[in-house]
């Protein structure tokens, strides 16, 4: 067994310590939230993180009504210009914490009289020390150099955030039932294994998400572009439909996220358009209409709560994308070229 292996399945434990270890340090933030008030969020990150980021503008502007800016860190560095940051909640996120430039942004808008967060797995690190806050993620060493486990807990950690902005009972009860979610998926997803080598030879691959798992389409692009070094591009539905539809011909392979939710019916339209265009649609999701519709289904649990599916979702692209790797012969844990940490200025 691979070390990423190991660690996928790690996920549903790290989840549950994150919940137990740092209920009340998402608490202390979303208090503090609430006492600044800020007009927008600005979330500093690369990479993986990014990701990360995209799922909290979707949760944060959906529950607290928040808008939510992805930062633009050479602005900060190799411009040396900082934008107004005064009245906003800036958010660094950062697996190792050792993220230069996301540290610049922290640093700047921290200068300015922003309330700054940090999100990392190491509470020593750079990031960790520069903002007002940090919520830790508890994810232990994570070897493999592409990241599963710190970016499941990443987007807990913002939910959990989310959650307790809003003082919901309910989005708080849905947490606790995430780490069961994950197991579940991962139960579901030994599935792949028996079709994954069919798609060995393929160059170049299209992931749609749309919604709450927008960024789960980004995410699972990454890990097939990190591990099987294969030409990925990430769209929502909507964006797919408006050109770039056109490359899709006879058994492209088209990777679709969509669980229960608000884009069922989209959805449901856009794999009738990939069905009548031949493609090959590797569909995740808990709606069996939708599965149907797919070439190849990777299956989630029922009854997962929409605003937290990406958390479940992300799993089978993570497996699919190590089987993938495995077919082609690549080195799973080392992909050649990368390191686990990148410091990029």
């Amino acid at each position: 067994m691979s070390i990423l292996d190991q660690e996928i399945r790690e996920q549903p434990a790290v989840l549950a310590v994150l919940l137990d270890a740092e209920m009340a340090t998402a608490r202390t933030v979303a208090e503090a939230m609430r006492a600044f008030n800020p007009a927008f969020v600005s979330i500093a990150a690369r990479g993986t993180s990014d990701n990360a980021a995209r799922y909290a503008q979707y949760v944060l502007g959906i529950h607290a009504r928040l808008p939510v800016a992805l930062a633009t860190p050479s602005i900060h560095t190799l411009y040396q210009t900082a934008p107004r940051l005064d009245r906003a909640l800036v958010i660094g996120i950062s697996q190792s914490g050792q993220a230069a430039d996301v540290c610049k942004v922290i640093e700047d808008a921290r200068a300015q009289g922003a309330l700054t967060l940090s999100i990392t797995n190491f509470p020593d690190s750079p990031l960790a020390q520069a903002a007002d806050y940090h919520l830790a993620l508890h994810a232990g060493e994570e070897r493999s150099v592409a990241a599963t486990k710190t970016y499941t807990a990443q987007l807990m950690a913002i939910a959990m955030i989310a959650a307790h902005l809003v003082d919901s009972d309910e989005m708080l009860d849905g947490l606790r039932h995430v780490p069961a979610d994950v197991e579940a998926t991962l139960k579901l997803s030994a599935e792949i294994a028996a079709w994954a080598e069919r798609y060995r030879y393929i160059e170049a691959i299209a992931a749609i998400g749309r919604g709450y798992n927008y960024c789960t389409a980004f995410e699972v692009n990454l890990k097939v572009q990190e591990l099987c070094y294969v030409t990925g591009n990430s769209y929502s539905e909507a964006d797919f439909l408006h050109g770039p539809i056109a490359m899709v011909q006879r058994g492209f392979p088209v990777l679709v996220v969509a669980p229960s939710g608000k884009t069922v019916g989209p959805m449901r339209e856009f794999l009738s358009r990939l069905r009548d265009r031949d493609a090959e649609s590797l569909v995740i999701s808990n709606e069996g209409e939708l599965l149907a519709a797919g070439t190849k289904q990777m299956r989630l649990p029922e009854g997962l709560a929409e605003w937290l599916s990406p958390i479940a979702a992300v799993i089978p692209g993570q497996i699919f994308a190590m089987l993938l790797a495995g077919a082609k012969g690549n080195p799973i844990d080392k992909p050649i070229g990368l390191s686990k940490v990148t410091v990029t200025l």
